[in-house]
């Protein structure tokens, strides 16, 4: 290769597949280009560890890495377009970078509600900035608002409570997570979050909020009329996609209706030759025969290794991929395998009201199971989920 293979994105994925192209026996030039100013680092801990004032460093490989490994790691560099013909990358500086072979990886970005007044103590999550802003913020905090029971607004109503702040969760759906989980296990994560202590009110939006004459949050009216104090607001409700730079490239975008992101296939490719896509961004060919994107940690990683022995033209990984995904809640992990759906059937299989452990299936096969504090349970449902086997088989008979 006379140009090198370059990554745009230095998130967990963009670097979990310069890792994998180095272990795959890779030994030609690598380039990762980040827009942050900071070493790539994990994101899980910003709502849980680091917003608490646990952990200040959650960097996942230290600066003498990429030198170890030949790795050319370029922060602050933001690329703003794509060359596909010219096998080129725009930088926002005004200069160019070739390339061999392109993996995207950028991620997502965090939505945010319009009309709102531009108030101080108002916060997104999503990137180490983000956290930092919140956590300094919490620390004078009585009263927080968070807007989305998804999982990052739960992990935040958590850690906001283990600081001893009154918490109002509010969620447009029936339940929380009810998208991604359905209204019955949503239900049982109601329960856990209002035995904390939270103030959840579900099927309730936000109509505006109120400052006090230094600019600061100090409350809200809801959509239901009724207000609110509220010294620290999170708006968490959801991200997407960082495909605009990629706008008049050429290469083949999902409809952001459909939850947007770069098209490719099982294996990363995609409608450019030498241009690969990896990680939240990626919108990936699945065994249904659609496309859609997986915002979940070890996604990244497993969709890493196969870009990377694709692009190498190495053996593909054989064993089955059976996502996993988790989140910590209070003293709770809250674990899923496979692919629950918000409209699978729901069989609860135990309930101690706290601890709960849920198998999915459609058609009567087991697509996956969701367990809080549940580890082991869940983790044994794999090879079972793997197959499709009935879910009457983990079903304790009556």
């Amino acid at each position: 290769m006379t140009a090198p293979i370059v990554i745009v994105g230095a998130g967990l994925a963009g670097l979990r597949t310069a890792e994998e192209l180095r272990r795959a026996g890779y030994a030609g030039e690598l380039v990762l280009i980040g827009d942050e100013s900071r070493l790539p680092y994990d994101r899980p801990p910003l709502s849980k560890q680091f917003v608490r004032g646990e952990t200040d460093d959650t960097t996942l490989r230290p600066c003498e890495f990429y030198s170890e490994k030949r790795i050319d790691l370029r922060l602050s560099t933001e690329a703003v377009g794509v060359d596909a013909d010219g096998r080129r990358v725009r930088l926002a500086d005004g200069t160019t970078q070739d390339y061999d072979q392109l993996i995207v990886a950028t991620g997502l970005r965090p939505r945010r509600l319009s009309g709102l007044p531009d108030l101080q103590g108002v916060h997104v999550l999503r990137g180490h900035s983000d956290a930092v802003a919140l956590r300094a913020d919490l620390n004078a905090a009585t009263t927080a608002l968070v807007v989305g029971a998804g999982f990052i607004g739960c992990e935040l109503a958590a850690s906001f409570r283990a600081h001893g702040v009154h918490v109002v969760l509010i969620e447009p759906q029936a339940t929380p997570l009810a998208s991604v989980l359905g209204e019955q296990v949503g239900e049982l994560v109601a329960r856990m979050h209002r035995a904390e202590g939270v103030d959840l009110r579900c099927g309730t939006g936000l109509d505006t909020l109120f400052g006090d004459d230094a600019g600061r949050v100090r409350g809200a009216r809801l959509s239901d009329g009724t207000e609110v104090a509220a010294g620290l607001v999170v708006i968490g409700v959801g991200s997407r996609p960082v495909t605009e730079w990629l706008n008049d490239s050429g290469i083949a975008l999902a409809d952001p209706a459909a939850g947007g992101g770069v098209l490719a296939d099982e294996v990363g490719r995609t409608s450019a030759e030498g241009v690969w896509a990896v990680g939240d961004v990626a919108a990936w060919l699945h065994e249904t025969g659609s496309r859609k994107r997986v915002e979940h940690w070890t996604n990244a990683g497993e969709q890493a290794k196969l870009v990377a022995c694709a692009l190498l033209g190495a053996d593909l990984p054989t064993a089955a991929r059976v996502p996993y995904f988790w989140s910590d809640q209070y003293d709770v992990k809250i674990q899923a395998l496979g692919t629950p759906g918000a409209t699978d059937e729901v069989h609860i299989a135990s309930d101690d009201g706290r601890k709960f452990l849920a198998y999915y299936a459609q058609g009567g096969n087991l697509t996956g199971v969701v367990g809080a504090g549940m580890t082991a349970q869940v983790m044994k449902a794999r090879a079972k989920i793997a197959a499709g086997a009935p879910v009457t088989e983990l079903l304790a008979p009556r």
